[in-house]
Formats: C-alpha cells, sequence, structure tokens
C-alpha cells in the first residue's frame, strides 16, 4: 500500500493519471482523523496574519458573496446553518505539524508542492463550479461532500461575480467521498463540490507558474540585481525607411536582445530557484534575536534540542559541479549534496542522533541566524 494513493501504485498513478485525468482514490487515509477541526480553522479565520475567505450561495440561485477575512468570532457565529464555506490558505504554515501530512506526497518534487488550504462547509456550502491551472488533491477530512467533474465545458464566467464561476457546467461524472477519500484532479478539469453535511475538505495545491509569471519575475530580479546590460544597436539601416514600421531586421535584434539573459545558464537556475524557493504569500523569515555558532548549536542538540524548519520556509537546491546551491526563501547557500538532501527532507527535524560535519554544522547555524531554521527545546 502507497500512502496517499491507497491501493493505487505511485508509479501506475504517475503513468495514467498525473496531469493527465482525474482519479478518485478511496480510503486514501484509511481512518483518517483531523488533527483539526471546524472550530480551529475558524478560530485561523480570525487570524489577521491568514489570508481567508468566507463564501455563500448556489449555483442553481447564481447568489455568490465573498467576503474576505480576518473575521470576528461574532460574526462566524451568526453565520446560518446552509450555503456558506469557509476557506483558510495556507494552514501547514500556521500549524507546522500539518507538514507530516504534506511529507506523504513526497513521490511529487517538494518544490511544487504549494500549501494545504482547508475549507469548512456547512450542508450545501459550495464555491461553485470551476476549474484551475494547477494540480490539487481533494482529502475529505470531516462529513461527505458530492464532487461532479466535466473534462468538456464552456470556459465562460459567471458575469458581474467575483468568484471564478463557470457560467453552465454539466458534470460528466460525480462521486459522494467520505473521511479519509481523496480526489486527484488535473490541470483544467471543471469540477463542482457540494457538501452533503457539515464537514471539512483539505486541498493539497501543486505550484505552477505561468510564464507571465516567471517573466515578470525575471525582469525585477534582472533589475534588482544587474546593471542595465546591453542596449539596442541598429543593424544595417539603408537610409529609406517607410514611416513608422518597426522592421523585421529590429524585431529580430530586440528578441535577442530579451533572451539575451536567458543564455547565461548558470544565472537563470540560480533566479529559477530563488523563485520557486518563495511561497505566493511569503511571510520572509526573521533573522533571530540570539546568533549560534557551531560550539553552541552543538551544545544544544547535545542537550536535546532538535533544529526544525521555519514554516515559511522553502528550501531546495540545484546540483553543482562539486556539490550544491541550497535556497531558501530566495537565499542562496553552498553547500554538499548530502547536507541539501538532509535538509530538504520533510518534515525536517536534526537532532543530536544526527552525525553532522564541520561544514553540515557551519551551513544550519547560517541559516538559523537567517530565521529560515530555528532551534527547539527539547520541553517545548
Amino acid at each position: 500500500m502507497n500512502l496517499p494513493l491507497g491501493e493505487l501504485d505511485v508509479q501506475v498513478f504517475l503513468r495514467e493519471y498525473w496531469q493527465q485525468k482525474p482519479c478518485v482514490i478511496k480510503q486514501a487515509f484509511p481512518g483518517f482523523a483531523p488533527e483539526l477541526d471546524a472550530n480551529d480553522v475558524a478560530g485561523l479565520a480570525c487570524d489577521e496574519l491568514a489570508e481567508s475567505r468566507l463564501i455563500s450561495g448556489t449555483f442553481d440561485k447564481k447568489n455568490w458573496v465573498q467576503r474576505h477575512g480576518p473575521f470576528s468570532a461574532k460574526e462566524l457565529r451568526r453565520l446560518p446553518d446552509q450555503d456558506w464555506t469557509l476557506l483558510v490558505q495556507d494552514v501547514d504554515k500556521h500549524y507546522p505539524p500539518l507538514r507530516k501530512l504534506l511529507a506523504q506526497f513526497r513521490f511529487i518534487p517538494t518544490w511544487r508542492l504549494d500549501d494545504l488550504m482547508i475549507s469548512v462547509a456547512v450542508t450545501g456550502g459550495s464555491v461553485g463550479p470551476h476549474f484551475d491551472q494547477y494540480d490539487v488533491f481533494l482529502l475529505q477530512a470531516s462529513g461527505h461532500r458530492r464532487w461532479q467533474i466535466a473534462s468538456k465545458f464552456n470556459p465562460a464566467l459567471l458575469a458581474d461575480c467575483e468568484l471564478n464561476v463557470l457560467e453552465a457546467f454539466e458534470p460528466e461524472q460525480e462521486w459522494d467521498l467520505g473521511p479519509g477519500d481523496m480526489l486527484y484532479l488535473p490541470p483544467g478539469v471543471a469540477h463542482h463540490g457540494v457538501a452533503l453535511e457539515p464537514g471539512m475538505t483539505w486541498s493539497i495545491g501543486m505550484r505552477a507558474p505561468s510564464q507571465a509569471d516567471l517573466l515578470l519575475a525575471l525582469g525585477e530580479w534582472l533589475a534588482e540585481n544587474h546593471d542595465e546590460g546591453a542596449r539596442y544597436r541598429d543593424t544595417a539601416l539603408d537610409g529609406s525607411p517607410r514611416a513608422g514600421e518597426i522592421a523585421t531586421a529590429a524585431l529580430r535584434s530586440l528578441r535577442q536582445l530579451m533572451a539575451a539573459p536567458m543564455e547565461a545558464s548558470t544565472a537563470l537556475n540560480g533566479f529559477l530557484a530563488r523563485f520557486l524557493t518563495r511561497y505566493r504569500l511569503a511571510h520572509h523569515p526573521a533573522p533571530a534575536e540570539d546568533m549560534v555558532d557551531e560550539h553552541d548549536l552543538s551544545s544544544a542538540l547535545t542537550e536535546g534540542s532538535s533544529v526544525q524548519k521555519n514554516p515559511w520556509t522553502r528550501l531546495a537546491w540545484i546540483e553543482e559541479s562539486g556539490g550544491a546551491r541550497l535556497f531558501a526563501a530566495g537565499e542562496e547557500y553552498a553547500c554538499s549534496t548530502a547536507a541539501a538532501i538532509l535538509l530538504c527532507t520533510s518534515p525536517l527535524e536534526i537532532t543530536g542522533k544526527n552525525s553532522l560535519s564541520p561544514d553540515q554544522l557551519r551551513l544550519l547555524c547560517q541559516l538559523i541566524n537567517a530565521g529560515h531554521l530555528y532551534l527547539q527545546d527539547p520541553d517545548s
């Protein structure tokens, strides 16, 4: 058995379903017992540091209303018994123990895991039929929910609606999911989930940057980290341009000018790794209040402390000749491949039982002092 795929073999899933077609996995997590309940999620929705939304309405009435948090406990208590959903993003960052759940999806590259969003819904609760541009695993954590999907649909959206709800939706398949069941959806599949009773759905979303995302970030990176670079130069002017025309040769030169930064593969790889290790809603880690050195760290580990990862830091690495470049929330550190793999193993927990080299201790101190890692006392 391969959690979280139930009886489905990982290789079969990747070959036949991943980014190709939907897949329902009954009892992906047998006997699943959520670590947070609806009250916990509601409390998080009242926190100004959490991104939360409250969506009410039904597809039949087309009466969707979306409100953004933070909310007050009083207004959440006043909600009716039907037709609303409360959604909270990045719950895995606010409640780090849930990283163990995300670690179950390690058959997907870790840099692709974006966040765990939790939706709490009462009977009839829904966010309307829609489609996403990224892969998502929809785990039913409690209660029952009916999912309807369609691979062929009219992409027109409902007018005058803040939500990206489809104007029309004709389901091709439907399933009722209970606790521990999971639905995988590749990008571009329309889906409509409606709560059959009060419950929670936990969504494990994948990061899939668009061309626009990458090019916008590349432009910002070039502006911040480089001089202006080369400038456009004319080639082969003949002295008789046609009024207002941008000649083919000029367009070719401008495209080459734009592409030039992408030819420097080492620099571009570094940019991509920096970009991919920044979370969409990043709270950039603050430097540690108390700096540590290798002696301090070694002593703390011997006394029972452990090194933990800041939940707002994403770690990833790229291979270099003779070692690795480790990236933490957009910052770069040189290290060995072994150290990079050790730090990127999720969930991270380095204790005195680990045999650490002087270079690894030095790297850990750098990451702790920068706020990407922290020391946890044995009694906390």
